[in-house]
Parts: structure tokens; C-alpha cells; sequence
């Protein structure tokens, strides 16, 4: 048939994916597949491309001689067509001649082409505090939700049938069109309110006595959410699957976002912390010493250099005592300590005289006495200046609207002259 030998090809690889042995029997083969298939169901939110690779692994290995090629000289092979193995059938097409029907419910019959929609995720905003992200915590939250009714399996009838709504035909969409104008109308697309948009209607007769029809109850469950050391404000933490259940619907996720509290003391910027500290000028000039309590509770002992002088809005730093990194809790970040220095409102003449004689020398002025004879004098006064902004402002403005309004009626006057 060929001029060579065919090469040798790996010969293992539909065996593993379908998770049996080389020696596995026909049924072995079915059972594996079966098992598989409906796990890995796109319909069922499985993954596309393994489906596909079941399908075609259990196509050749179902068939004795393809089979026989693949366990001889490999995948190879069949590619290149020995025992007409090379062409792939649907792995739709399989799984629905492999079950006969649906193995999901609903009727039986392929859901090929009718892709299930996915439903909406539900999102729930988690407080919590900087102590809970810095040590990470478990919190318990119990959540009502829609499920699938468990004695009707979500057919919302006792047969399982349903019949098409008279009031909408089955699409589960109304128009209504309403006259604006003469020759002008308004069309509006609406839920039918008769079957809840789903196009179907069950008889009072042969509907579920436990969900009355609406095939899903109201459920309580209760997740605990598994806030980890160093994760973020705004950060999300997702429950896959764990949203309302809905008919012929992949169910949605729970989703948990992270809202962080505003801490009194601590102040959070990335992987870093930020505490404000407030020095006496005596502290800032001849050392401190004070206690800081951590997240943790923590006792640290903050201290400065001896002869060290602390200016005011300096930063000091210590290596890490900040936030724990996100995945790395060991690893952390630093915290920085802003200094504040509250200097005294006034000083007497002895402590001014106590101080000059402590203190580095004024630097010598190089004004002489005639200069000084022909400079005036002022006054200082306190003031606040951003308050004094804005009054001047404000000011501004009030005389600018003024000049406009002013301005405005001269050129109004002149145009009712002309």
C-alpha cells in the first residue's frame, strides 16, 4: 500500500485522555467517555477543546481498526490516512448519537445550536478593616439566592411539558405600539407579562406544588469568604457558579468586593503604611522616645539617634513593618512615620537668653547703623493664609459681576437709542 514503513508515532495519548489503560475493553472505553463528556460539556461551562479531544480519542479507540493502526504505528497514521482515520466527525454529533438525547434534561434531543445564556453575576460589596487585610480573616455571610426546584428538576410542572403562551406566541416578547402624532407612531418591545418573558405556560392543573410553577425556590446558604493577608481595597473575591440558578441558564458567579474602612492611626499606600507622629520642639531638638501599637497589637519602641535633630515634615522609615504582600505574607513592605514639630507660641526673655547662649550664633547682619536709620519700620501680623485667599477671591469675583452687570446695561441702553 505505502512505498516504507510507516514511522512510529506516539500511541498513548488517547488512552490518557480518556484516563483508561491500553489492555481497557469497548464498555471500559464507553465509560470513560461518558464520564468525561458530560463533565467537560461546553453546555455545562466545560472546556471547549478537551470535548473535542474525548470526542476524537474515543471516535478512533471505539473503532477496532483504527484502533488497531493507532495502538501499532500511532497518531501519525491516522493522520496520514491509513484505515480512512484521518478525518474527524463532529464531537457533537458523537456525544448526541453516543446518549441518544440530552443527558442535561429538558425533553432530550442534541442542545447543539442552542447555546445556553450565561446568568448574570451578582456582586456584593465586603467591608472590612486594615486589621483584616494586614492578619486576613474568614467571614461568614449568608445569602438567599434562586435554585432549580429539586422535585421538578426545574420544569416547573409535574409531567415535565409546557406549552406555548397564547399571549405572546412562544417568543416571550411583546410589542405594543402607541400613536404619538397624526402619522407618527411609537413601537416599544416588553417582556410578556403573561408567561414572565419565557414563552412557555404551565396548566394550574399540572403544575409543581412546590415551586407553583416558577421552577426555582428561594435557597439560604452561607459562604465564608477567605480574606487573605495583604489583598487590596477594591479587590475581588469570586465564588464561581454560587449566583441565581435559572432554566437552561450557566449560572452566574457571587462576586465579593473589597471595601476597605478608614483606619484612625494608619494610613495604607500599596504595600506600605503611614503614621502620623506630633514632636514637642524639645523632642525634636534633643531626642524621643515613644510607643507605637501596631495592626497586630504589636508593641514597637520608636526611637531617635542620640544628638539626631528631627526636622518638621520629615519621614522616617522602618523596614518591614508595613503591609504583608498578597500571596507573600512573609514579605513586607515599610513603615514610614510623618513628623510634625509643635514649636511654642511665645518664649520669655530668659528662655530667649538661655537659648542664644545653648544655640548656634545668629548670623552677623552686614546692615550698618546709617542704613538702619533710613529703613521703616513694620508690624508682622498672623495670618491664615488660605482663608485670606479665598476672601480676596470671593472678593474679586463680586466685583468682576459688578463691572458685567454695569457694562451690560450701558450696551443695552445704547441699542435702544439706535
Amino acid at each position: 500500500m505505502f512505498g516504507r514503513a510507516p514511522k512510529k508515532s506516539d500511541n498513548t495519548k488517547y488512552y490518557e485522555i480518556l484516563g483508561v489503560s491500553k489492555t481497557a475493553s469497548p464498555d471500559d472505553l464507553k465509560k470513560a467517555y461518558k464520564k468525561a463528556a458530560i463533565k467537560n460539556h461546553p453546555d455545562k461551562g466545560g472546556d471547549p477543546e478537551k470535548f473535542k479531544e474525548l470526542a476524537h480519542a474515543y471516535e478512533v479507540l471505539s473503532d477496532p481498526e483504527k484502533r488497531e493502526i493507532y495502538d501499532q504505528y500511532g497518531e501519525d497514521a491516522l493522520k496520514e490516512g491509513m484505515g480512512g482515520g484521518g478525518g474527524m466527525h463532529d464531537p457533537f454529533d458523537i456525544f448526541s448519537s453516543f446518549f441518544g438525547g440530552s443527558p442535561f434534561g429538558g425533553g432530550g434531543g442534541s442542545s447543539r445550536g442552542r447555546r445556553q445564556r450565561r446568568g448574570e453575576d451578582v456582586v456584593h460589596p465586603l467591608k472590612v478593616s486594615l486589621e483584616d487585610l494586614y492578619l486576613g480573616t474568614t467571614k461568614k455571610l449568608s445569602l438567599s439566592r434562586n435554585a432549580l426546584c429539586s422535585k421538578c428538576n426545574g420544569e416547573g410542572s409535574k409531567s415535565g411539558a409546557s406549552m406555548k403562551c397564547s399571549g405572546c406566541q412562544g417568543k416571550g416578547m411583546k410589542v405594543t405600539i402607541r400613536q404619538l402624532g397624526p402619522g407618527m407612531i411609537q413601537q416599544m418591545q416588553h417582556p410578556c407579562n403573561e408567561c414572565k418573558g419565557t414563552g412557555e405556560t404551565i396548566s394550574d392543573k399540572d403544575r409543581c406544588p412546590q415551586c407553583k410553577g416558577e421552577k426555582v425556590v428561594q435557597e439560604k446558604k452561607v459562604l465564608e469568604v477567605h480574606v487573605e493577608k495583604g489583598m487590596q481595597n477594591g479587590q475581588k473575591i469570586t465564588f464561581p457558579g454560587e449566583a441565581d440558578e435559572a432554566p437552561d441558564t450557566i449560572t452566574g458567579d457571587i462576586v465579593f468586593v473589597l471595601q476597605q474602612k478608614e483606619h484612625p492611626k494608619f494610613k495604607r499606600k500599596g504595600e506600605d503604611l503611614f503614621v502620623e507622629h506630633t514632636l514637642s520642639l524639645t523632642e525634636a531638638l534633643c531626642g524621643f522616645q515613644f510607643i507605637l501599637s501596631h495592626l497586630d497589637g504589636r508593641q514597637l519602641l520608636i526611637k531617635s539617634q542620640p544628638g539626631e535633630v528631627v526636622k518638621p515634615d520629615s519621614f522616617k522609615a522602618i523596614n518591614d513593618e508595613g503591609m504583608p504582600m498578597y500571596q507573600r505574607p512573609f514579605m513586607k513592605g515599610k513603615l514610614y512615620i510623618h513628623f510634625t514639630v509643635d514649636f511654642p507660641d511665645s518664649l520669655s526673655p530668659d528662655q530667649v537668653k538661655a537659648l542664644e547662649e545653648i544655640l548656634p550664633p545668629k548670623p552677623q547682619s552686614q546692615v550698618t547703623d546709617m542704613e538702619l536709620d533710613e529703613c521703616e519700620e513694620t508690624t508682622l501680623h498672623d495670618v491664615n493664609i488660605e482663608e485670606e485667599m479665598r476672601r480676596k477671591q470671593a472678593q474679586h469675583q463680586e466685583a468682576y459681576d459688578e463691572d458685567e452687570d454695569m457694562h451690560g446695561g450701558a450696551q443695552r441702553v445704547q441699542c435702544a437709542q439706535q
